[in-house]
C-alpha cells in the first residue's frame, strides 16, 4: 500500500526530484531548539570577543582560544563548566535569571547586548534600576522640530518633559517658564489648573494617566526620585491621594482627547506614545490634530501667535 501510494504520488506530480522528497521527510527544527542554538551561538561570538586581560586572565604565550575559554566564563560566572558549555551547544537547559545576570557580569555585555540575551534565553530581564540622567540627542530633537503641526514633547522615564515643539507650546503652554516637578506630566495634570481646564474628559484621563504611570515605573521602585515626586502628589493632589493606593495599571495607547483651549475653544486631537528604542526609557508624545472642531486651522492660527524664541527646547 505504501507503495502504491509513492507510486500514485510521483504521478501525480512529475519530475519532482527524489532527493527533494528525502529532505522534506526530515523534520525542521523547532523554534525553541532554533531559539537556543542561536543563545549559543550569541554566547560564543561575546566570549571571543572578550579578552582575558580585560577580565584579569593572565595569559600564556601559546594560547589558541580567542577570546576567553568557556572553562573561564564559567568560573567568573559561578556556574559549571559543563553547564555552560551544554548552554552553548544549544542543548535544553534553562538558565535563571540570576544565571543570565551572572553571565551578562562574566562577558561584560552592554545593555544591548543584555536585552538580546535574556530575550533569546525566554527570560524577562530584571527592569528594576535607578534612574540616570537622560539626554535628548541632535536627531531626535531635529524630528521633534520638523512635526510643525503635531503639537509633540518628548518626556524622560519619570515623565519629566524634556523638549517640546512649537505646537506643544500653542496647546499645552511654555514649559520653559517651568521648573523641576512643575514640568512633569503626572504633576501637570493633577495640580495645574490650567492642564485640567483644557482637558475636557478630564477625570477619566488622569485615572489613565496614573494607571499608566504606575505601570511604567513599576521598574524603578524604590528610586528616590520617583518616591520624591509620588510623596508630592499625595500632598498636592486630592484625586492622586485616593487613587494611587487603588493600584490600578493600565498599558499606554493612542487614542483621541477632547481640549478646550483658551483660545481656540474645542479641539480634537489623536495621540500616540512613542518609544525611543535606545534603553533610556524616553518617549515621543505625539498630537495629531483631527477634521473635527476644525482643529487643524486654530492650530495654524495658534502657531502664528507663538513667539520664536518660545517654539522649543
Amino acid at each position: 500500500m505504501g507503495r502504491f501510494s509513492q507510486r500514485k504520488q510521483f504521478k501525480l506530480y512529475p519530475g519532482i526530484d527524489t532527493a527533494i522528497l528525502s529532505l522534506m521527510d526530515v523534520s525542521a527544527p523547532s523554534p525553541e531548539d532554533s531559539r537556543r542554538r542561536e543563545l549559543g551561538a550569541f554566547l560564543r561570538s561575546r566570549r571571543e570577543k572578550l579578552s582575558p586581560s580585560a577580565s584579569g586572565i593572565a595569559t600564556g604565550a601559546r594560547r589558541r582560544t580567542p577570546g576567553l575559554r568557556r572553562e573561564e566564563v564559567a568560573m567568573i560566572a559561578g556556574v559549571g563548566t559543563t553547564w555552560y558549555t551544554w548552554l552553548e551547544q544549544g542543548r535544553d537547559v534553562r538558565p535563571s535569571v540570576e544565571v543570565l545576570t551572572a553571565l551578562c557580569e562574566a562577558l561584560q555585555l552592554d545593555a544591548a547586548e543584555k536585552r538580546h540575551l535574556f530575550t533569546l534565553a525566554g527570560r524577562q530581564q530584571s527592569e528594576r534600576r535607578r534612574i540616570t540622567p537622560v539626554k535628548v540627542e541632535g536627531p531626535l530633537l531635529h524630528m521633534l522640530q520638523s512635526l510643525v503641526l503635531q503639537p509633540a514633547y518628548i518626556v524622560g522615564p519619570r515623565w519629566d518633559v524634556l523638549a517640546w515643539n512649537a505646537g506643544a507650546v500653542a496647546i499645552f503652554g511654555d514649559y520653559s517658564l517651568l521648573e523641576g516637578d512643575a514640568r512633569n506630566i503626572l504633576h501637570g495634570v493633577f495640580t495645574d489648573p490650567h492642564r485640567r481646564h483644557l482637558l475636557v474628559d478630564w477625570e477619566q484621563l488622569a485615572r489613565a494617566t496614573l494607571a499608566a504611570f504606575r505601570a511604567e515605573s513599576a521598574k524603578y521602585t524604590g528610586d528616590p526620585d520617583f518616591e520624591r515626586l509620588i510623596a508630592l502628589m499625595m500632598r498636592s493632589s486630592p484625586e492622586f491621594r485616593e487613587w494611587w493606593p487603588q493600584r490600578d495599571v493600565v498599558h499606554r495607547l493612542s487614542g483621541k482627547k477632547y481640549l478646550r483651549h483658551p483660545i481656540a475653544g474645542a479641539m480634537a486631537f489623536e495621540h500616540m506614545s512613542l518609544s525611543i528604542d535606545d534603553g533610556s526609557d524616553m518617549k515621543l508624545i505625539v498630537y495629531t490634530p483631527l477634521a473635527e472642531q476644525n482643529s487643524v486651522a486654530k492650530l495654524q492660527e495658534l502657531l502664528e501667535a507663538v513667539p520664536g524664541e518660545r517654539r522649543s527646547a
